[in-house]
């Protein structure tokens, strides 16, 4: 059985998704599947031992530049290919903080329109490669909007599976300007009768994908979030803590949408009253140079309610290090604006031992359902969010309980090496 597992890389950043697709991929490669993870645009960056291929296709510089000038495309290609070297790729996409909205749409629509589009010479270059030095039984895509050659691949190996993850797609088409996001919508709905299968992990995505890009029942499968609980089982010294002190905790990328400034609001208001004086908050995650101005202004914020000492930001840890900053809190909150289609760092918590408090929204609802690790409030509404938190701090006997709840749910059915097995049936059977 061999796969090839092609990965968006994230421009040099923590992301959640590409941290995923490499803990399936080593676990498929456990359980003895030939599995070859294959990044696309950049390198990807995980916080575990990555196995993902030196090589990238579809290198963020070159289809940029392909987009601008087309007539880069009379280059030779080798030549072109100079500029898919990682190391050139990391350092190149690092130094991005901001992106032209029209521009970055206009590259999607013309990357989904595949053999018609202006990277046309890196559709053919990867259907050849597929086709005649790997010949898998099984392509899995970790989005569809990367999934513009399907229909090359599709006709260059007729009898291969191929599969999709739909993991956040939306999120980057809402993202687009109206003209954009309205063409991508239609050529992603073209793409749907190449793929064989549609993967999710909530009911909640299943639902808002399929409105979206008209997939058929039968082509769509749910499986259970996951997370490789591993290392969470391992020895782990949590981050120092006074006994009396009630730790609230954030863990996910430094940005708006992700809604720490929901969580410092509420912290400010509480902090305030004597009753909570022993609450103090913590954040980690990924800052890009793009949000520190967001972050400045937080700590301004907190700064003006003169909680500064009672507030650290512990910056991007790796994976020992985010094990044991977890295991330090007493709750977890990140309180997105948007609907998350996933929510790994819930189940990092609740691997860690730690219960978790989210906005009733997206798949939050289906995993803490799922885990009994937790609760949710109304999403937007601050006064709930204080309320919950209050609530929670009072009750030490529900967080351990919603604590153990999580934990064993976590460690007995979203392990990864459960999910590598239940993709294996679906990429082979």
């Amino acid at each position: 059985m061999k796969a090839v597992f092609l990965t968006a890389g994230a421009a040099g950043m923590y992301c959640g998704s590409c941290m995923h697709d490499n803990a399936i991929a080593r676990a498929m490669i456990a359980q003895g599947v030939d599995c070859l993870l294959q990044p696309v645009y950049t390198p990807i960056r995980t916080d575990e031992i990555s196995v993902a291929s030196d090589e990238v296709f579809f290198g963020g510089i070159q289809i940029y530049l392909l987009q601008q000038m087309p007539w880069l495309r009379f280059v030779p290609g080798p030549l072109r290919r100079t500029l898919d070297w990682p190391p050139l790729l990391r350092w190149a996409t690092g130094r991005t903080h901001s992106t032209d909205a029209a521009k970055l749409g206009d590259l999607a629509v013309s990357m989904l329109r595949g053999e018609q589009g202006r990277q046309a010479s890196e559709v053919k270059r990867l259907a050849h490669w597929l086709a005649d030095d790997i010949r898998p039984d099984a392509v899995l895509l970790s989005n569809l909007l990367i999934g513009g050659s399907l229909p090359a691949i599709r006709s260059a190996l007729p009898n291969t599976r191929l599969a999709v993850m739909l993991q956040g797609d939306d999120i980057f088409l809402d993202f687009l300007p109206p003209k954009q996001r309205q063409q991508a919508i239609e050529l992603c709905q073209e793409l749907v009768p190449s793929v064989d299968r549609f993967i999710v992990h909530s009911q909640f995505y299943a639902d808002k994908m399929q409105r979206m890009l008209n997939i058929p029942d039968h082509q769509l499968v749910v499986t259970p979030l996951s997370i490789d609980v591993a290392p969470f089982a391992e020895t782990i010294t949590p981050l120092p803590k006074p006994a009396d002190e009630f730790r609230l905790g954030y863990l996910a990328r430094i940005a708006p949408e992700k809604g720490l400034h929901h969580l410092v609001d509420a912290f400010t208001r509480l902090a305030a009253d004597d009753e909570h004086h022993d609450m103090t908050l913590h954040a980690a995650g990924w800052l890009g140079g793009n949000h520190q101005t967001y972050l400045d202004d937080l700590h301004a914020k907190i700064e003006q309610a003169s909680l500064s000492h009672r507030f650290t930001y512990h910056g991007s840890p790796s994976l020992s290090e985010k094990i044991a900053y977890l295991s330090s809190l007493d709750l977890l909150c990140v309180p997105t604006d948007y609907e998350d289609p996933k929510g790994l760092f819930v189940l990092e918590a609740l691997a860690a031992g730690v219960p978790v408090l989210q906005p009733d929204h997206g798949a939050f609802g289906e995993l803490i359902t799922s885990t009994g690790g937790g609760q949710t409030y109304r999403p937007g509404n601050l006064d709930d969010l204080i309320r919950a938190i209050e609530d929670t701090k009072r009750n030490p006997q529900q967080r351990s309980q919603w604590a153990k709840a999580g934990y064993d749910a976590v460690h007995q059915r979203h392990s990864v090496q459960q999910s590598a097995a239940d993709l294996a049936k679906i990429l082979f059977d």
